[in-house]
C-alpha cells in the first residue's frame, strides 16, 4: 500500500483530498444504512451479518447489520433481526431510485465461542438466514467471507459496490 489512506476505491485507495468525495459512516449493529451518495461504510462483525446490496445501474448499494436470524413477533420488528433488516434493506435502496438488478456480498456469522450447536449456533443461523432470503429475493451474492472462528473488519463503498475486509484474531485458543 502506497496511499496515505486506507478507504476503498474501485481502484483501490484513495489519498489525501479524494477521500472528500465520500462521506463516511460507521454501521453499529442492528442498524442499516443506503444513500444516493456515496459513502465508505464501515462496520465490525462477530456472530453478526452483514448483506452489501449494490446496484451497477444506479451506482448506489446500502448494507446491514444484524445479530439475530429471526423476528419472533414480540417487540419491534428492528434490523437487529436478519428477516427484518434483508428486506428493509432492499426496501429502502429501491426508495432511493435503485432500478437495476441487485447484487450482494455478505460477510460475518463467526462462530465466537466453543460448543455452539442448535440455537446458539448463532452465526451459522444468520448465514443460513441471510443465503435463503437473498435466494428467495433472486438476489445473487457474488462475493462472501463467512463463518470460520474469527470477526471481520469490513469497509463497503456504496458507490461502486467494493468491500475491504480485515479478519481478525479468532478469540477462541483451539481456533488458528
Amino acid at each position: 500500500m502506497t496511499s496515505r489512506s486506507s478507504e476503498p476505491t474501485a481502484s483501490g485507495l484513495v489519498a489525501g483530498a479524494e477521500c472528500a468525495e465520500f462521506g463516511r459512516h460507521y454501521l453499529y449493529p442492528g442498524a442499516l444504512f443506503a444513500h444516493r451518495e456515496p459513502h465508505l461504510v464501515t462496520t465490525v462483525l462477530g456472530s453478526c451479518v452483514s448483506v452489501c446490496l449494490w446496484d451497477a445501474a444506479a451506482r448506489m448499494g446500502g448494507i446491514n447489520h444484524f445479530l439475530l436470524p429471526l423476528w419472533n413477533g414480540e417487540g419491534l420488528p428492528t434490523p437487529k433481526y436478519g428477516n427484518i433488516a434483508i428486506v428493509k434493506l432492499i426496501e429502502k435502496i429501491r426508495a432511493l431510485g435503485a432500478e437495476g438488478r441487485l447484487v450482494a456480498k455478505v460477510f460475518g456469522g463467526a462462530s465466537m465461542w466453543e460448543n455452539t450447536e442448535g440455537l446458539l449456533a448463532i452465526g451459522q443461523r444468520n448465514i443460513e438466514l441471510a443465503n435463503d432470503l437473498l435466494d428467495q429475493h433472486r438476489i445473487p451474492v457474488v462475493g462472501r467471507d463467512l463463518g470460520g472462528p474469527a470477526g471481520r473488519k469490513i469497509i463497503f463503498n456504496t458507490g461502486d459496490g467494493t468491500v475491504l475486509l480485515k479478519r481478525q484474531r479468532a478469540l477462541r485458543p483451539d481456533a488458528d
